[in-house]
C-alpha cells in the first residue's frame, strides 16, 4: 500500500509549473520602452524576477528612478501583462501530468506566487483548467514571499498542518518561503535559478523532471 508523506503540494508558479519568463521579459521592456529607458535581456529579467511585480520594476528601472515614476511604470505594467501574459507562457512538460497524478492519489494540490493575484488565477485557468485545489497571488492581507503569509493562508484553508505540507519552488524566494512557513521544501532545477546557486544557500531536495516530486510524496 503506498505512504502519503504529505497531504498537500504547495507549488510556486513562475519558473515552477510555468515558464513565463518571455512575457514577463516583454511586458516589462514594453514598460520600459514607454519611458525611455533602455531595455532589459532575458537573463537580466531572470535574476530580477521572483519578489513581485514592483521590485522586478525596481531592477530593471533606470538608476535613480523615483518612487512616485516606479508607481506609474507599475501600473503601465499591470495594464500591458493583464492582456499578455499568455502570448509566450507555456507550462513546463510533465506538471499537468503530475497534478492529475497528485489529486488521483488524495493530494491536495495549490498554486501560491508573488505574481498579482488576478495573473495567478488567470494563468491557473487557462493552462491548467481547474486542475489545482486553490491559488493565491500578491493581493491585499497577504504579504509578498519570502513571509510565510501564503503558504498560512493555504494551509488555514485546508485545515492542514505544516508537517504535512511540501512547498516545490525554484528560486532563493521559494527556499526562504518555505524555511520562514516551517514546511519541507523540494527545489526544481528547470526553472529561473540553478541548482549550484540554490544549495549555497542551503536547499537540499531537488528533482530534475515533474515525476520525481510523485515519488517523494507518494512512496
Amino acid at each position: 500500500m503506498k505512504t502519503k508523506n504529505y497531504d498537500i503540494a504547495i507549488f510556486d508558479m513562475d519558473g515552477t509549473i510555468l515558464n513565463t519568463l518571455d512575457d514577463l521579459a516583454d511586458s516589462m521592456n514594453y514598460v520600459l520602452k514607454q519611458y525611455n529607458m533602455p531595455v532589459r535581456t532575458i537573463d537580466e529579467v531572470r535574476n530580477f524576477v521572483g519578489n513581485g511585480i514592483r521590485k522586478l520594476i525596481e531592477r530593471a528601472a533606470k538608476e535613480g528612478t523615483s518612487e512616485e515614476k516606479i508607481d506609474e511604470m507599475f501600473n503601465t505594467f499591470n495594464e500591458y501583462y493583464k492582456t499578455h501574459c499568455a502570448v509566450k507562457t507555456k507550462a513546463y512538460d510533465g506538471i499537468k501530468e503530475l497534478i492529475v497524478k497528485l489529486k488521483a492519489a488524495g493530494i491536495k494540490t495549490a498554486v501560491i506566487s508573488n505574481k498579482a493575484d488576478y495573473g495567478v488565477q488567470a494563468l491557473c485557468e487557462q493552462y491548467f483548467d481547474g486542475l489545482f485545489d486553490y491559488a493565491v497571488g500578491e493581493k491585499k492581507g497577504v504579504r509578498r514571499k519570502p513571509c510565510a503569509d501564503s503558504v498560512y493562508h493555504v494551509l488555514e484553508y485546508f485545515d492542514i498542518r505544516q508537517n504535512r505540507a511540501v512547498y516545490i519552488g525554484d528560486s532563493d524566494v521559494d527556499y526562504k518561503t518555505s524555511v520562514n512557513a516551517g514546511v519541507d521544501s523540494i527545489m526544481v532545477t528547470w526553472g529561473f535559478r540553478d541548482e549550484e546557486f540554490l544549495r549555497a544557500i542551503g536547499a537540499t531536495r531537488f528533482v530534475n523532471r515533474p515525476e520525481e516530486i510523485y515519488d517523494i510524496i507518494i512512496v
